[in-house]
């Protein structure tokens, strides 16, 4: 089975991969290590929510946004070497726009790591940063970021 197999088992229907919004490219590839940008929640072009989590962003709804921060991660790695060639994700970090007081990253992050079980099973159980920030480009709730490894 393909991973676009699995995907559509799942039901879910990769975006288009995002253009970079800076000075930087959307991955880096050096050896069988695939290094990606941090990739925000958008769909549709578009922030669904803005702020902090604990404050403006429900820890339920963050959660949410970091699963659709990792599917915006596999269509850049899909564009830029296919997903059957993703061997296995190694590392996952993940940022969250916090609240004075919300200590619930690890959480909010399950969102992108759990995708990744999904979609690429034991493979896609990695070593992994949730980390609490003040605040994210553009007002971004989360932003999640990967290192993989691909043939």
């Amino acid at each position: 089975m393909t991973v676009k197999d699995r995907l559509a088992e799942l039901g879910i229907t990769l975006p288009p991969a995002a253009k970079p919004a800076g000075s930087y490219v959307p991955t880096v590839q050096t050896g069988n290590l695939l290094y990606t940008a941090g990739q925000l929640p958008y769909v549709d072009g578009r922030l669904p929510a803005t702020g902090r989590v604990g404050n403006e962003v429900s820890p339920e709804d963050a959660k949410g946004h970091a699963r659709q921060a990792a599917l915006n991660l596999l269509a850049v790695v899909d564009a830029a070497v296919g997903l059957d060639a993703v061997e296995r994700v190694v590392k996952v970090v993940g940022f969250v726009a916090s609240a004075e007081g919300f200590t619930g990253q690890p959480g909010v992050i399950n969102g992108a790591s759990d995708l990744f079980a999904e979609v690429f099973g034991d493979a896609g159980v990695h070593a992994r940063s949730a980390v609490g920030v003040a605040e994210l480009p553009l007002g971004a709730p989360v932003e999640v970021e990967a290192i993989l490894q691909v043939r």
